[in-house]
């Protein structure tokens, strides 16, 4: 089975893990002695129901303000397909959590009040979506039972989304589904009090999305992870570079460059544990062995020459700013990219985002806690890179602040 990886996002008390919870209750996710540990909580909380947000909030905060801080990952499988959920939070202050859970989402729920409809933080959350280059949305319509499971309504709602998605460039596919999470309408089951909509049911949309295609299977790139060379009798002259496929395909018998030092060789073998491949492509992890010894090491990256990428030490992003301290002028950090490591300056801040009204702030020189903005970057030696457009995997960074060792910073290459 395929896995499909999606995030939830929305405002505060949208629903958001009240919907994951009513998707794994009524899918049968849930193990029996969990959903009596949620029935006892329910009760002693006071709640009329049982609380199913309690199934992804779990921090003690969360549970006592009844609000989502910190990403919360959930798994689960129906027959056709497995899944991996980040339930993320809603609030201004958290937008940093929203950035690192939908980092890896091949789709993003947006949940909206069928009472409030279009809101700042649904235009927020729609917009990191889009620059986190997810373009599968689901506009979930939640809370109908509070406007009398009303279709004038509904569609109000997705008139004015759809007028806000069209100034968005990556998104490519939206789906809006009338829901009630408390209730259970169209979460699994279809629901007789929206007899008027005619579309898939939520869990229905999340088996049967296509998905495959948004691995980047033109340009292949192979970053060094590990050099395999075991030392043993058995193995005595053996010589492998394990990591993984980043984009493209590769073969035995292709000829590759090894970047940054530009040397050819071709490719004699392509090894996995279970035995050789006749070809390997994103997102596979493998070793490959090379015809010719050449030195390579972690961070050199393998390509093939038709589609080279960029080397450079200038670099251009969009990067999220994670820190609660404000982004030094000229900040010296580390840069960490695919399998590479080095040192990094910050030359200069474009502009800042105003991601409620995608409005840019020129003329500033910093970027506080959940800014996002465009910055220029010079780091000590040439990253092998694509945008992040085009590749996610080569394409993104973090930043990291070389005394404390805090992930400061999350970047995707313009």
């Amino acid at each position: 089975m395929d896995l499909l990886r999606f995030t939830t996002a929305g405002s505060v008390d949208d629903g958001k893990s009240t919907l994951i919870g009513r998707l794994l209750y009524d899918s049968k996710s849930i193990f029996e002695d969990q959903l009596e540990a949620m029935e006892e909580s329910s009760r002693k909380r006071g709640d009329e129901n049982v609380n199913l947000a309690l199934l992804t909030d779990g921090l003690k905060a969360e549970r006592e303000q009844g609000i989502t801080i910190d990403v919360a990952y959930r798994y689960f499988a129906t027959p056709k397909r497995k899944f991996i959920i980040a339930d993320t939070p809603g609030h201004t202050q958290y937008t940093r959590n929203m950035v690192t859970g939908a980092s890896t989402a091949n789709l993003a729920i947006i949940l909206i009040d069928a009472r409030k409809g279009v809101i700042e933080q649904t235009k927020r959350h729609s917009f990191i979506a889009n620059l986190l280059r997810i373009q599968h949305l689901v506009v979930a319509v939640n809370k109908m039972d509070l406007v009398d499971y009303s279709q004038e309504v509904f569609d109000q709602i997705v008139a004015d989304y759809r007028e806000f998605a069209s100034r968005l460039d990556n998104i490519v596919d939206i789906t809006a589904i009338p829901i009630s999470a408390l209730n259970g309408d169209n979460v699994v089951d279809k629901s007789k009090n929206m007899d008027w909509y005619e579309g898939p049911t939520f869990l229905y949309h999340l088996e049967n999305v296509y998905v495959g295609g948004e691995e980047n299977h033109v340009d292949a790139r192979f970053p060094v992870q590990w050099v395999i060379r075991p030392m043993s009798d058995e193995w005595h002259d053996f010589r492998s570079y394990a990591g993984r496929v980043a984009g493209g395909v590769f073969k035995p018998g292709d000829q590759v460059t090894v970047l940054p030092s530009g040397f050819k060789t071709h490719i004699k073998a392509i090894n996995t544990e279970s035995g050789n491949l006749d070809e390997a492509f994103a997102p596979q992890s493998v070793c490959l062995t090379l015809t010719d010894e050449i030195d390579i090491s972690r961070g050199d990256t393998l390509v093939k020459s038709n589609n080279p990428p960029r080397v450079s030490q200038d670099i251009e992003a969009m990067v999220c700013w994670f820190s609660s301290k404000p982004m030094p002028a000229r900040a010296k950090l580390v840069i960490r990219h695919t399998t590479q490591e080095t040192k990094a300056i910050i030359q200069e801040v474009k502009y800042q985002v105003d991601v409620n009204t995608l409005h840019k702030i020129e003329d500033i020189e910093t970027l506080s806690m959940n800014d996002i903005g465009r910055i220029t970057l010079r780091t000590a030696v040439p990253l092998i890179h694509d945008s992040y457009r085009r590749n996610r995997n080569t394409g993104s960074f973090i930043l990291i602040d070389p005394g404390t060792n805090e992930t400061v910073a999350a970047g995707m290459i313009v």
